[in-house]
C-alpha cells in the first residue's frame, strides 16, 4: 500500500502537542482501544498486513468488543481482537510485548479455535479462512530474526499448500531494519514504527502521509487524554510489571538452586575424594601393620 495524499488531518490539539506521551500502542489495552474504536485505522492496518487494497475491503467488524474504560476484574484479561473481514474471513490480532515461551502453541490454539466456527448442519466446505497476526515486541526465534513472517500449512517435501484457510503472521517490532521491499510497499514498517512511537513529534512524522495512520494517531491522542483509558492502560503496565518481577524472582531462585546444586556436587566430589584418601590410608595402615607383625617374629 503506497502512501497516498492524506485526506485526514491531525486533531488541532495533536498538531500542537510535543514531547513524550505515556501510552503507545505497544500497551495492549491502548492497541485494543484504538483499533476497536477506530474502524478506519483498523481497516488500514489490515490492508497493510494482508496486502489487500483498501478499496477491496467492504467491511471490518470486531466480533469480540469490550466495554472500553470499564475496569478489568481480571488483570489477565485477553485483549486480542477478533475481526470478521468482508463477511468471509476471520482474523485474530494480538499485541504481545512480554516474551512468552509458549507463544507458538498459544497462537496455534487461537488459530484453530477460530477455524472451528461451523454451526450445526453446515458443510465442511463452509469453513471460513482464519488468520492469526501476532505483533510481538520480541524476536520469536532468536537465531532467525525476520521482520514480517507468513506461515502456511504445507507439504514439507513439495512445498504445496495443503490449505489456504490457515495462515499465521508474525510481525517483529524489534527488527524493522529487516523489512523487505514488499513490506515497505505496503507500509508495514511504518505501522511497526507507529506502534513503537513514544513522542508526539515522532508519531506525527510517521503518520503524516497516511490517512489510516493519522486516524490511529488521533485515537492515540484521545485515549491518552482520557482519564479512564489512562487508568486501564496503567493497569496493564502494572500487570506486566508484576510478570517481570515474578520472572526475575523465579530466575533468581533458579540461579540460587543452580548454585546450591553446584555446591552439593562439589561436596559430593570432595567426599568421594576423602573416602578414596581414607581407603588409601587404611590400606597403608594394614600394610604397615602386617609388616610390623612380620618383623616381630
Amino acid at each position: 500500500m503506497t502512501n497516498l495524499p492524506n485526506t485526514v488531518h491531525f486533531l488541532p490539539e495533536l498538531e500542537a502537542a510535543t514531547g513524550k506521551f505515556d501510552f503507545p500502542m505497544t500497551n495492549d489495552y491502548m492497541f485494543r482501544a484504538v483499533l476497536q474504536s477506530n474502524n478506519k485505522a483498523l481497516t488500514g492496518l489490515i490492508s497493510s498486513l494482508l496486502h489487500i487494497p483498501p478499496e477491496d475491503i467492504s467491511s471490518v467488524e470486531v466480533t469480540n468488543p469490550i466495554v472500553l474504560g470499564d475496569a478489568c476484574q481480571d488483570k489477565e484479561i485477553r485483549l486480542d481482537i477478533n475481526v470478521m473481514l468482508n463477511n468471509h474471513e476471520l482474523i485474530n490480532l494480538e499485541m504481545q510485548v512480554e516474551r512468552n515461551a509458549n507463544w507458538v502453541d498459544r497462537s496455534l490454539v487461537y488459530l484453530c479455535r477460530n477455524l472451528d466456527s461451523l454451526s450445526q448442519g453446515q458443510e465442511y466446505a463452509d469453513t471460513l479462512p482464519v488468520v492469526h497476526i501476532g505483533i510481538l515486541d520480541f524476536t520469536l526465534f532468536a537465531g532467525e530474526p525476520e521482520f514480517y513472517a507468513t506461515n502456511k500449512f504445507m507439504n514439507i517435501r513439495t512445498h504445496k499448500i495443503y490449505s489456504d484457510k490457515l495462515t499465521l503472521h508474525v510481525l517483529d517490532l524489534r527488527h524493522t531494519e529487516l523489512a523487505t521491499e514488499e513490506d515497505k510497499a505496503w507500509g508495514i514498517d511504518h505501522w511497526a514504527k507507529l506502534f513503537k512511537a513514544t513522542t508526539w513529534e515522532g508519531l506525527k512524522m510517521i503518520a503524516q502521509n497516511s490517512e489510516y495512520m493519522t486516524e490511529a494517531s488521533n485515537s492515540i491522542f484521545r485515549m491518552n487524554a482520557d482519564d479512564m483509558m489512562r487508568k486501564r492502560c496503567l493497569d496493564r503496565e502494572e500487570y506486566y510489571r508484576d510478570i517481570r518481577s515474578w520472572k526475575k524472582q523465579l530466575e533468581e531462585q533458579a540461579a540460587q538452586i543452580e548454585e546450591k546444586d553446584a555446591q552439593i556436587e562439589e561436596m559430593i566430589t570432595e567426599l568421594a575424594d576423602t573416602k578414596a584418601a581414607m581407603a588409601e590410608m587404611q590400606a597403608e595402615m594394614a600394610r604397615l601393620r602386617k609388616q610390623l607383625e612380620s618383623d616381630s617374629r
